[in-house]
């Protein structure tokens, strides 16, 4: 059997004790994995090792998946109205709004993210995604088209069976609700592979499923790495769609395995390098904090992060010293202080990774013009920084960083900025900051990416879509589009007099 992993807290914004199994969860059971082996999961704030995890591979996939087929075809899918689906999810997400002071420590512990971050942003944000495709589970429905008085013809929107979902680190329990609430909504059994970086949350998940009343296979969740449980999630026959979040060279790996094997449909929310435009009638201080949330939210680990920040020359000092200034305010610390609001980088790969774009932007010749280093000795917390006097072609400028870093660039015209803006291999979101409401349409229609905020930065709405263009993804999440995702559309036609 496997073990457990019990945490006691005691810090200013949690206190109490969290037990959570360390196996993988297939067909409603806690097992331990076919092949052996655990990972180490890492407090990025210390640098230390928290506990070690069960990894699984091929073999437990393959288990899990014809687990996940068998509850398809005799306890789920079309066997269950969507009306009862939608009852389990609600006491699911009851369930989850129980425990979610339990689930933001285990993120801010794993993550390093602060720890009301993730309890007022990420987890009451995975809570809403519950409920809200609860409410879309019996709502599920075709179309009756008119042909002729000898036929009825009418479509069925049916479950695609089996669907395998990888998620991010980034924001641990968002995404996995993201992922699994519109695939239980339209009656998908589910094969889920969390970040190996943050599996905590989600086997704390794990728990919630019995309870709130769901059949046995319904929900697997099986941790491991990438390369091992999430390429056998990519080929599996048995897998019929596969969701992904991450970045854009993953993204194309699970595409070439889905293509080879059973051409599954994929859904990939990708990378991004999204411009902040501001122009020079801007509300300054309201663009300013924007500019902030935009890209230092959540330590700059964002795929929609504003990390290219474009500023009209007429407003451009001003901006650049009040965006300093604000920068300089930034809480960075302990993920448990209430007043952090940046905490360490998740991993040291990704910390030394982000270092690595920070010395490229230093030989291409940009200017650091805030932060730039390592704070502390321990763990991986990094200054925000911010880069002055890029280039279109230096690499902190073209490729997604993924860290608290960005870049400052002067233009003069609409004209200018749109082209520069577009000048991207990613297509996730875009902001725009005017006054004039005209421009701001214009330019919002004029950018190639899947979300345009004016005025604002960062903001998602369960009922709106969110997804990239170009090499940003495909498909979208939330809202009612993500319905799409996962059923297959079935056209029906009915002979009623037809005679041959």
């Amino acid at each position: 059997m496997p073990s457990t992993f019990t945490k006691t807290f005691d810090t200013p914004t949690f206190k109490g004790t969290i037990t959570v199994p360390l196996g993988l969860y297939i067909n409603g059971e806690f097992v331990d994995p076919v092949e052996g082996g655990t990972l180490d999961v890492v407090n990025p704030a210390t640098g230390k090792v928290v506990t070690s995890i069960a990894a699984g591979t091929k073999a437990d996939i393959d288990i899990a998946a014809k687990a996940a087929k068998k509850a398809y075809k005799t306890s789920w899918g079309l066997k269950v109205p969507g009306a009862e689906r939608g009852k389990l999810m609600m006491k699911l997400a009851a369930l989850m709004e129980q425990h979610i002071s339990e689930f933001a420590a285990l993120d801010a512990l794993a993550n390093g993210k602060a720890y009301n971050t993730a309890y007022s942003r990420d987890n009451k944000g995975a809570i809403a995604v519950m409920q809200y495709y609860a409410g879309w589970a019996d709502k599920i429905n075709g179309k009756t088209i008119e042909t002729n008085e000898n036929k009825l013809a009418y479509t069925r929107h049916e479950p695609i069976g089996v669907v395998g979902q990888i998620i991010p680190w980034n924001v641990p329990m968002f995404s996995l609700s993201l992922k699994i609430a519109p695939a239980l909504a339209t009656g998908n059994t589910i094969v889920l592979k969390p970040s190996e970086i943050t599996p905590l949350s989600a086997l704390l998940f794990c728990t919630l499923i019995k309870e709130a009343g769901f059949p046995t296979g319904v929900i697997n969740i099986v941790n491991g790495y990438g390369a091992t449980a999430g390429q056998a999630i990519s080929e599996h026959p048995l897998i019929e769609k596969v969701a992904f979040t991450g970045s854009t060279l993953t993204g194309r790996k699970i595409m070439e395995a889905a293509a080879k094997s059973n051409l599954k449909p994929v859904t990939l929310e990708l990378g991004g390098k999204s411009p902040n435009i501001i122009f020079d009638d801007a509300d300054l201080e309201q663009a300013v904090k924007w500019a902030i949330h935009g890209i230092y939210f959540n330590h700059g680990q964002n795929c929609s992060a504003g990390s290219r920040i474009f500023i009209h020359e007429g407003i451009y000092d001003k901006f650049l010293e009040q965006f300093t200034e604000k920068a300089c305010e930034i809480k960075v610390g302990d993920p448990f202080s209430p007043d952090t609001f940046q905490g360490p980088q998740v991993s040291k790969t990704q910390f030394e990774r982000i270092m690595g774009y920070i010395d490229s932007g230093k030989n291409d010749g940009a200017t650091v013009h805030l932060g730039g280093n390592q704070i502390g000795q321990e763990g991986y917390f990094i200054q925000p920084t911010i880069f002055t006097d890029c280039q279109p072609n230096m690499k902190i400028v073209r490729e997604e960083i993924f860290g608290p870093v960005a870049c400052v660039m002067k233009f003069k015209t609409e004209d200018e900025v749109v082209e520069q803006a577009n000048d991207t291999s990613y297509g996730l979101a875009a902001s725009v900051f005017t006054k004039d409401i005209d421009r701001a349409i214009r330019v919002a229609h004029a950018l190639e990416a899947g979300t345009a905020w004016i005025n604002c930065a960062n903001q998602t709405e369960i009922s709106m879509p969110f997804g990239g263009f170009k090499q940003s993804g495909i498909g979208r999440e939330l809202s009612e589009y993500a319905l799409e995702n996962y059923t297959n559309v079935k056209a029906v036609h009915v002979n009623i007099g037809i005679r041959l």
